[in-house]
């Protein structure tokens, strides 16, 4: 097995993994109560997708 010659410099191995990085949070307004949701996710709070019931959610009352 190959053994590097020489170590790997921090702006290379940093250069390298740039695309690993996290990215924001993309939230939408849910179209029925505001909230916001994960796109393409049935909002948690109304249980609506799409403007369609998908889910019964319990009210926190």
């Amino acid at each position: 097995m190959a053994v590097p010659a020489r170590r790997t410099g921090k702006t290379r191995k940093n250069t390298r993994r740039q695309h690993l990085g996290l990215s924001a949070f993309n939230a939408t307004p849910c179209s029925n109560c505001g909230a916001l949701v994960k796109p393409h996710h049935v909002c948690p709070a109304c249980g609506y997708y799409k403007g369609r019931k998908i889910k019964d959610v319990k009210s926190s009352i």
